[in-house]
């Protein structure tokens, strides 16, 4: 029997005393990040045994609104990829990056 390998992706979140969010860093030592900041992340996982999504969504106070657009697009271009990737089907895609164009477009993030 083979050894298998594992990898830790690690998240930490610093609190103020309300509970928000004020720091957040993260760590995979197999991808060569070390504690490294971020302002926003979106998690999600799949729970196959209820058949649904399970999500964090944490961002720090001191995240710029302006930024959190930009992050909401460049994620939705990415879950477009992936679902790509992930089921090949090229129509529901193309409608997929039609609607981050959209999105682009509505928040004024595209140059014109």
């Amino acid at each position: 029997m083979s050894k298998l390998h594992t990898s830790e992706i690690t998240l930490r979140v610093g609190l103020d005393e309300n509970r928000v969010p004020e720091q957040l860093t993260w760590s995979a030592q197999d991808g060569g990040v070390d504690n490294e900041e971020a302002k926003a992340m979106l998690l999600s996982v799949w729970d196959s045994k209820n058949k649904e999504s399970l999500k964090i969504d944490l961002w720090t106070k001191d995240m710029p609104v302006d930024e959190m657009k930009i992050f909401f697009h460049q994620t939705l271009v990415s879950l477009s990829d992936t679902f790509m990737k992930a089921t090949q089907d090229e129509k529901m895609t193309a409608t997929m990056k039609d609607f981050c164009d959209y999105f682009a477009e509505k928040m004024d993030l595209k140059e014109k």
